[in-house]
């Protein structure tokens, strides 16, 4: 019952990722790690072809060794995390635009602060 439950929530990470190539501000290659350690417990199979994979295997490889993340992955996430706080800035009220401020001030330091390589 547990694998099923890893491979069910391994294939609606990849469906989430895969969404969130096209789409600016839902990350990537975070739903990938999460699904890179779903098939760990459910499909080695599945976890092999996702370490393997040209573009992800690298970062997967490198969370997982180091909890590592590029540069460029950092940047480009603080860019989305600014792009939000923007949006919540021009279209929420006060109080709540506080909330992604904050969000975007945690998760933005705790970005930050990983290692890069």
């Amino acid at each position: 019952m547990r694998r099923h439950f890893y491979l069910i929530a391994g294939f609606l990470s990849i469906g989430l990722g895969t969404i969130g190539a096209f789409l600016p501000l839902l990350p990537t290659v975070p739903f990938m790690i999460l699904a890179a350690f779903c098939f760990a417990r459910s499909s080695p199979r599945l976890e092999a072809k996702l370490l393997d994979h040209k573009h992800f295997g690298p970062h997967i490889r490198r969370w997982r060794e180091r909890g590592a993340i590029s540069r460029r992955g950092k940047k480009a996430a603080l860019a989305a995390f600014a792009f939000s706080v923007a949006l919540a800035l021009i279209f929420s009220p006060f109080p709540w635009f506080l909330i992604p401020v904050a969000a975007a001030l945690i998760g933005g330091s705790w970005i930050w602060t990983r290692p890069e390589r």
